[in-house]
């Protein structure tokens, strides 16, 4: 992996006006990565732009969801998003990982995905849970480094899928001592 140049990498969260580049970059993920979601980009494609305000713009779940975008230099070039259902404030979800391929290798899902694990920690979830695309891939070897394990077998991505989906977990409280020793390594997440 390539070194993490800190003073281009930022991480922040969507603000409820981005919609539009929400819309865009979420758009470039599923057109990249046909097989790494279980939604497709005609799907996306067909949705109306309310739709896409919508994710954002939803101030009461605020504290439940964090669309996050990483950006090199002013442009972005990943996303991620965290979710807690009020129902069940004890597990976190991580979705629509994305890095553009031309940005990849350089710690960019590294830390979006610290930052998700820091997120959920600090709303006190215990577990982290995500879906990933079962096959020897960057991302099975990311979430398996960050010591996710795997809670099922795997399942049909979506219906009517050859693909398969692996259903991954990682223990917020086991890890704890791990996850600080990274932030405290000098990773910058901001």
């Amino acid at each position: 992996m390539k070194k993490v140049a800190s003073d281009m990498l930022k991480i922040r969260t969507f603000a409820a006006h981005e919609w539009q580049a929400y819309k865009n970059i979420r758009l470039r993920a599923l057109a990249d990565s046909p097989d790494a979601f279980g939604r497709t980009l005609a799907e996306a494609q067909e949705y109306p732009n309310d739709y896409w305000l919508g994710r954002l713009s939803s101030e009461s779940n605020a504290s439940w969801d964090l669309p996050l975008v990483a950006e090199w230099d002013g442009k972005p070039v990943g996303l991620a998003w965290g979710r807690i259902q009020a129902s069940r404030p004890e597990v976190a979800n991580l979705y629509q990982v994305w890095v553009d391929p031309n940005y990849r290798q350089r710690g960019v899902g590294q830390m979006l995905l610290e930052r998700v694990i820091a997120w959920a920690r600090a709303r006190n979830a215990r577990y982290l849970d995500l879906g990933v695309t079962f096959a020897d891939s960057p991302a099975l070897r990311l979430y398996q480094r960050n010591g996710f394990e795997p809670t099922a077998d795997p399942e049909p991505l979506r219906p009517g899928s050859a693909l398969l989906g692996l259903p991954m977990r990682l223990d917020l409280t086991s890890n704890m001592a791990s996850a600080e020793g990274e932030l405290k390594s000098g990773r910058t997440i901001r």
